[in-house]
């Protein structure tokens, strides 16, 4: 259903707010082709009623020639600040980027990130951020899963459907994501919801099997027949099944690059307004798949990039996969069990 904008500048004025945003800061949004018009509308509306300066940048979007997808996550390479320092010199002098372009993975807002700057991605459309507005709560949710990764030494993920896969950390740090920014030189992304890390490098190994109704993304696509992964050393050494199997074979195959079958970041979904159907009920243009990466009791793991946390990984592959029904332990523990959240993590 359609959001009416005087909702959208309230989740707007909530979210600024919660990020700290005060009267004379510079906010800059940065925007492209794909920006929702209503978006950008409120979100200028609500950066003006806090009385911050704005200025917004439109960037020409990349990688046409090379990605499969219109996605905005299927192809992670050069990004529109490429090559463009006059962009790039405004997001450093700039106290808040409003990302509603998608600006991921990158060199550039790595070194944004580091010099202070603090950058919030709003991709999804109105009506998912509308209904995933931030709160205090979200990030106190997170905060409680993130503290018993720190430290931790061993995830393991376990399903009826066969997967049983160990991945050793500690090497890489714990990320939080719960929808805003309020420290300097953080990322986060509205809507979110969940807790990550980054497996240490070729150490993690297993077998993962995809059971129905698991997820695909970028591909946004519910798995219909089992796909069995076999992990050694940290990397996919075979994706065996039928035609989704065969799928996930060819697209990963088309960026020639062997990184694109390490692993990436692990984590679980902690937000209780996230749904894992929601995916069926949008178009596959209209949505990055957030509720899918949300939705309480996922196990999110990925294939490709770590250099998002300092990792020498820079691949342009990027596939994330949220999971239902497993059962995931940190040393041991239960986090999350058969796809249920425990109560004193919940």
């Amino acid at each position: 259903m359609a959001v009416a904008n005087h909702q959208l500048v309230e989740a707007w004025r909530q979210v600024l707010t919660l990020s700290g945003v005060q009267p004379g800061q510079m906010i800059t949004i940065l925007t492209s082709q794909d920006t929702h018009p209503q978006t950008l509308s409120t979100a200028k509306q609500a950066v003006a009623d806090i009385g911050a300066t704005q200025v917004q940048i439109d960037l020409l979007p990349v990688n046409a020639e090379k990605a499969l997808s219109r996605d905005a996550l299927a192809y992670l390479g050069t990004t529109p600040l490429t090559n463009n320092p006059a962009a790039y010199a405004a997001l450093q002098a700039s106290d808040l980027v409003l990302d509603l372009m998608t600006l991921l993975f990158s060199p550039e807002q790595h070194e944004i990130l580091q010099s202070g700057t603090k950058i919030l991605l709003a991709a999804e459309p109105p009506e998912v951020l509308v209904r995933m507005v931030p709160t205090k709560e979200d990030k106190e949710r997170v905060e409680r899963s993130a503290r018993v990764l720190e430290g931790a030494k061993e995830v393991r993920a376990l399903s009826q459907a066969g997967t049983d896969l160990i991945m050793p950390i500690g090497q890489y740090p714990v990320m939080k994501e719960y929808g805003f920014v309020d420290e300097p030189g953080r990322w986060d992304h509205w809507p979110s919801g969940f807790v990550l890390t980054w497996p240490d490098e070729d150490k993690s190994y297993g077998r993962v099997v995809l059971d129905r109704g698991d997820i695909l993304l970028p591909m946004k696509k519910y798995v219909t027949e089992p796909i069995e992964m076999m992990i050694e050393k940290g990397f996919v050494t075979s994706i065996t099944g039928g035609l989704d199997a065969e799928l996930l074979n060819e697209y990963m195959a088309s960026f020639d690059d062997p990184d694109a079958y390490a692993m990436s970041h692990i984590g679980w979904g902690l937000q209780p307004r996230a749904y894992w159907s929601t995916l069926s009920l949008y178009d596959r243009e209209q949505t990055i798949g957030m509720d899918a990466r949300a939705f309480s009791g996922n196990f999110l793991f990925s294939f490709g990039p770590n250099n998002e946390v300092g990792g020498s990984r820079a691949t342009a592959c990027h596939i994330d996969i949220p999971m239902r029904n497993c059962t995931v332990l940190v040393d041991g523990r239960e986090v999350v069990l058969e796809g249920k959240v425990i109560k004193e993590l919940a």
